[in-house]
């Protein structure tokens, strides 16, 4: 019969340590937290040293009575949990629960931590328990109850100033407010044109390309040559001074060397995750949590990594020497370097120091346990472990090249080339940039040139460039911002991108993030009113004193009344004195061209609009993306037509997916209809076998297709109709499906056929 009880939060995570331990030992799941804060106002109570009053997660209830049941049985208990603030709470409240539950009497209790779940890593964390430390538990609340103090305060305010249903976060309001601003920035960008004069040049039957950098003795920057007819005038004045030769004046031959980048860390997991792989945040941290729990690769559950919620880029000196062990086997003793490379943490505030990301054994190849994995899992093992053993080899080794090529005496150009000469750690793995576009100057080999040589010029181009806004943020850009300014923490950047999707904040637009109008006016309220709170430095700052409650220096009661007092004195002054249009309205330096009352700009159901402070005895409106001059143009009236439903004028307006007729009488009336005709495609409706499928555009702007009876026929799909039946079911209709994983596949609608088959996409 069991005497040990250890408590861990998922039963994966249970089912592989149980094996690992004796029979006296029965190992439960808590199924995550047990407890949390009342959801009303008044859990924590700011008058009595900020009390906070939990209560049994409804869930979990079941999972919480089968611990107290074994509890009573059993002789002791060990707190198994993750090794972070969140896992310490965890531990902490269940440790409370049983106490109140009158189970644990005088039951010895004991923490274990553990950064791997291995046989060793979990039997030497049993022969070595600590107690509770209640520094991390203290600093999870002091977090829980900040969060909960902004939420419960900033909530209801949104609601009263903005619309109902609207939430703000201490940390995603940050967060919000970058996104918001780089939107701003790229609408606020000026693209300016730039052109850059390029020869063809050939030296022993091999053509490379040089780029003018010297103009009649003057050095040429970015914008030197600025439109196309004076590059054409350039262009003749050097051909004429080349006489069809370039002569070769410098030469200047480099080595340098590449660096491995360090192993992971959740953040920069996240992040080479979203490049590579296509993952997101909460779909990374998904699947390194079933690695790190354990999953059976023949004999039983193992763990494959290391505790994926960290910030530290330490590795065990025992993981060094079998991964130097294993570079040195397998790539050769020469991949390795001299010394163990160490890397430090580059992240503000780093929280508890843990281990970096890495297998558990790097013994453990992924092709070796590929039959084990799901295809997701398998990527992001092979990630993890590709950059473990990367990390720790010899640096790749680059000869670069730089060629001064003159046209004359006074005229310049640089040709730049290079070749890796020994791969290195780039034989097993290289991270990836974001938004960097690769420098076509370093790209490829240069014939072997030497100076006085002279070589052929082929020609001459001018090419055309213009410069670009900044691009918006990807996850894996807004995770590197987020932690480079301190905002977060490991467990918080997936939360902190998830929550800001669901409120509708911001939205994902080819995988780039791009605040909605309700964003816009959150942000701007937020930013506006409560400056400092959504300020960078504050937001990071805080995250310092939490860390500093984490580590013992600091009280967290103090802390909480230092943020507490002049925050809800600014909530209880706006709520007085900020009226709702003050924050939904944007005053416009424009005039209604209706009655020459100010234009604003507001907020809508759906979006925001321009429209006329008159309202309502005036109704002038138009989309955000129209100019005062579009809108007058696109207002006119349809000669010969009334509305259908109310009998007045229709006329010509501009939305946000572009023209359309509308009611003059909106918003009293608002029947709408289309500009454009649907297209026909010529193939026959497969359900009704009487009307022509057609392309169509929805209300949000997606094609689709659709039969052209309709209402009689509703038969529609998203892809592009195909008119071949159907060799599995005989449905007299295929589509064509484009996917980033499967790439151009024919597939058949008519469920349940699972009919596909892939062919060459169009342009191919």
């Amino acid at each position: 019969m069991p005497t040990h009880l250890v408590i861990v939060e998922s039963p994966a995570k249970a089912k592989t340590i149980k094996k690992y331990l004796g029979s006296d030992f029965d190992v439960l799941a808590s199924y995550g937290h047990v407890r949390d804060l009342l959801p009303k106002e008044g859990a924590v109570d700011p008058a009595h040293d900020f009390a906070m009053r939990y209560e049994t997660i409804e869930k979990n209830a079941k999972h919480v009575a089968a611990i107290v049941a074994a509890m009573k049985k059993a002789d002791a208990l060990y707190l198994a949990t993750d090794p972070d603030r969140e896992g310490e709470a965890i531990s902490w409240h269940i440790c409370t629960l049983l106490q109140d539950k009158k189970v644990l009497k005088k039951k010895p209790v004991h923490r274990v931590v553990f950064h791997e779940i291995t046989r060793t890593a979990v039997q030497a964390a049993v022969l070595n328990p600590r107690e509770i430390s209640m520094q991390l538990v203290n600093a999870q609340q002091a977090r829980r109850a900040l969060d909960f103090l902004v939420g419960f305060n900033l909530s209801p305010l949104l609601w009263r100033k903005i619309r109902r249903g609207l939430s703000a976060g201490r940390v995603q309001s940050p967060a919000l407010r970058m996104i918001v601003e780089r939107e701003e920035e790229i609408e606020k960008f000026v693209s300016q044109e730039y052109w850059d004069i390029i020869a063809i040049a050939d030296a022993h039957a091999q053509l490379f390309n040089a780029r003018l950098t010297v103009y009649q003795g003057n050095k040429l920057d970015q914008f030197s040559i600025t439109h196309q007819q004076q590059a054409e005038e350039i262009k003749e004045t050097l051909l004429a001074a080349a006489k069809g030769k370039l002569r070769v004046v410098k030469v200047d031959k480099k080595q340098r060397k590449r660096q491995p980048a360090a192993p992971f860390i959740t953040s920069t997991l996240q992040q080479e995750a979203a490049r590579k792989l296509g993952f997101t945040a909460q779909r990374t941290m998904r699947t390194a949590q079933q690695l790190y729990e354990g999953i059976d690769i023949g004999g039983g559950a193992v763990g494959l990594i290391t505790y994926m919620r960290t910030d530290s880029v330490n590795l065990a000196a025992e993981a060094i020497a079998e991964i130097r062990q294993f570079i040195s086997e397998r790539y050769g003793k020469n991949e390795l370097p001299d010394e163990v490379r160490v890397y430090r943490t580059k992240a503000k505030n780093a929280q508890e120091a843990h281990e970096a990301i890495r297998p558990t054994a790097v013994l453990r190849t992924p092709e070796s346990i590929k039959d084990a994995l799901s295809p997701e899992q398998f990527k992001l093992y092979d990630l993890i472990w590709k950059r473990t053993v990367a990390c720790q080899m010899i640096h790749a080794t680059i000869d670069t090249v730089a060629v001064d090529l003159s046209a004359g005496d006074h005229h310049l150009f640089r040709a730049n080339g290079s070749v890796i000469t020994h791969a290195g750690f780039i034989r097993v793995y290289q991270e990836d940039i974001d938004d960097k576009k690769a420098d076509h100057e370093e790209e490829g080999l240069l014939p072997a040139l030497i100076e006085g040589e002279e070589v052929e010029l082929k020609d001459l181009q001018g090419k055309q460039h213009f410069t670009e806004p900044p691009p918006r943020y990807s996850e894996a850009t807004l995770i590197k911002v987020l932690e480079e300014y301190g905002i977060g923490r490991p467990s918080t950047y997936a939360s902190i991108i998830s929550t800001l999707q669901n409120r509708e904040y911001v939205e994902l637009v080819n995988k780039r993030f791009c605040p909605t109008d309700v964003g816009r006016v959150v942000n701007r309220f937020l930013t506006q009113h409560f400056t400092r709170y959504v300020d960078y430095d504050f937001t990071a700052n805080l995250e310092d004193q939490l860390d500093a409650v984490a580590r013992g220096e600091k009280e967290w009661v103090p802390l909480l009344g230092e943020f507490w007092e002049p925050f809800k004195h600014l909530v209880d002054e706006i709520l007085e004195n900020v009226k709702r249009k003050d924050v939904t309205q944007e005053s416009l330096d424009e005039k209604c061209p209706q009655c020459d009352k100010p234009l604003s700009v507001r907020l809508g159901r759906r979006s925001r609009f321009i429209g006329c402070t008159g309202y309502p005895e005036c109704t002038y409106t138009r989309s955000m993306d129209e100019d005062k001059a579009t809108a007058a143009a696109a207002a006119e009236i349809v000669e010969g037509r009334t509305c259908p439903q109310c009998g007045n004028n229709l006329q010509v307006r501009v939305g946000r997916y572009g023209k359309f007729i509308g009611c003059t009488s909106y918003p009293n009336c608002k029947y709408i209809e289309s500009l454009q005709k649907p297209a026909d495609t010529g193939i026959d409706c497969p359900e009704c076998h009487q009307g022509k499928m057609l392309k169509r555009k929805s209300r949000m702007g997606k094609l689709f297709y659709s039969c052209g009876r309709y209402p009689d026929c509703k038969y529609a799909v998203w892809n592009e109709p195909v008119a071949e039946a159907c060799p599995k079911c005989a449905w007299p209709m295929l589509m064509v499906k484009v996917t980033k994983r499967r790439g151009t596949e024919l597939v058949c609608p008519k469920k349940p056929c699972d009919f596909s088959k892939q062919v060459e996409a169009k342009g191919e």
